[in-house]
């Protein structure tokens, strides 16, 4: 996140000794990314400011975020505190009765720490007001936010410390069953995620209760919401725990269509993009048609062996209820794809589909004409395929733990050429 240090001194966040620690020389802008210790302290700042300037207009907005947002605020708040009290570590290494939610134990907790849970919430409240302004201003300019939402959660997060009964755990809080795919395209021992198992009997019984608020949570904040890993709500790969890789794990039943009318009478029209990539079996496209759900289409996948009849080429493209991709966060850019993962076969295939021989030089500019050529209802081009980048902007290695989500566009990342190149074939094509 690069911020202006104007702002900052503006407001009194900011003084010259802070300055020193974090500027960049090469841009004069200053990165929070590289000091959590930073981004604290402006933030206890801000709020110290707050608290003092009796903005009764704010005060009263504050207020009313914390009475609305209180079904999940609260627990959050809580949850954050006692983390940070005990150093970072993850729920399942607090004390006992912290780990397992001890009720007296955390209403003592929350009423000697009541000012910094109080913080917190202010935190959270202003991140959503300033994520809703920016909302705004995107739709306006009929631009729509589009989010992703993870099938699974992660076995250290507020939610499965708040809400233990909706997962597959013992009852000391341990995980008896994961997550995990078996091996695929990505990795011949299968990804091994490691987040607990949703306790589907559970969540059948009280309608899915858990679900519906998140996801009216994420309509709330997103125009349109991703489904990751949507084939595990037809069916999916659960590994035991303690087991080093996915190989030897199987497919459980999801629960695919009474959730889905469960969201309908919850959320309305469905605000759903079903990511149904990978090993997509019969009752997964079922089930993604049958909730009228987009689907998926991601070009780096077509120029295989079964050109002519992969589900990917655009010219198989049977509907426009798709996203086409070039590639998504878990491929590598086109460029790098191009160099590094394909061999003299594939660029032959690729070569006689477009008509022309593909190189180095114009295959972006070949997949996102494919893309936006399509019949796709929506073309989605990650920015490091229009700005021609190499596999080193990669964003994510699936089954990699470390190192992902690393690259960042500098403040000056497009120059006027690209955009004038851009500008045209998004208007060739219509989109």
């Amino acid at each position: 996140m690069l911020i202006s240090p104007e702002s900052l001194f503006k407001d009194g966040l900011l003084n010259e000794s802070d300055l020193n620690v974090c500027m960049l020389p090469e841009t004069g802008q200053v990165d929070f990314e590289k000091t959590e210790e930073m981004k604290q302290r402006l933030l206890n700042k801000a709020y110290q400011l707050f608290k003092s300037s009796k903005d009764e207009n704010l005060v009263n907005e504050y207020n009313l975020f914390c009475k609305t947002e209180q079904n999940w605020l609260t627990d959050f708040s809580v949850y954050s505190r006692i983390k940070r009290y005990y150093g970072g570590k993850e729920w399942f290494n607090w004390p006992e009765k912290f780990k397992l939610k001890d009720n007296q134990t955390i209403i003592d907790f929350e009423k000697s720490n009541q000012a910094e849970i109080e913080e917190i919430k202010w935190n959270q409240f202003i991140f959503y007001r300033q994520w809703y302004r920016l909302k705004e201003y995107a739709n306006a300019k009929g631009i729509a936010m589009i989010g992703d939402r993870p099938f699974y959660l992660d076995y250290g997060s507020v939610e499965v410390w708040t809400h233990r009964e909706n997962f597959l755990l013992d009852k000391n809080g341990n995980r008896t069953e994961v997550a995990a795919v078996p091996p695929d395209y990505f990795n011949e021992k299968g990804q091994l995620w490691g987040m607990p198992i949703y306790n589907w009997e559970k969540m059948k019984k009280d309608g899915f209760k858990w679900w519906g608020n998140r996801l009216k949570k994420s309509q709330q904040i997103y125009d349109l919401i991703r489904l990751d890993h949507f084939r595990a709500f037809s069916t999916y790969w659960q590994v035991a725990a303690g087991n080093d890789d996915a190989v030897e794990g199987r497919w459980k039943p999801g629960v695919g269509t009474t959730f889905f009318k469960s969201m309908k009478r919850k959320l309305g029209k469905l605000p759903f993009i079903a990511e149904d990539l990978g090993e997509i079996t019969t009752d997964v496209e079922q089930l993604r048609k049958r909730f009228r759900l987009p689907g998926m289409k991601v070009l780096q996948f077509a120029f295989g062996e079964d050109l002519a009849g992969s589900v990917h080429i655009p010219h198989q493209f049977d509907s426009p209820d798709f996203i086409v991709y070039t590639g998504t966060h878990d491929n590598n850019t086109s460029l790098g794809w191009f160099k590094n993962e394909t061999d003299a076969n594939l660029k032959k295939r690729l070569s006689k589909y477009v008509g022309t021989e593909v190189n180095e030089n114009n295959i972006n500019s070949i997949l996102i004409r494919l893309c936006y050529a399509s019949i796709a209802k929506i073309a989605i081009i990650p920015i490091q395929d229009i700005l021609h980048l190499d596999e080193t902007a990669r964003m994510n290695i699936p089954g990699k733990a470390t190192g992902n989500w690393a690259w960042r566009a500098d403040k000056e990342f497009i120059g006027e050429k690209t955009i004038t190149w851009l500008k045209a074939e998004t208007e060739r094509y219509g989109r």
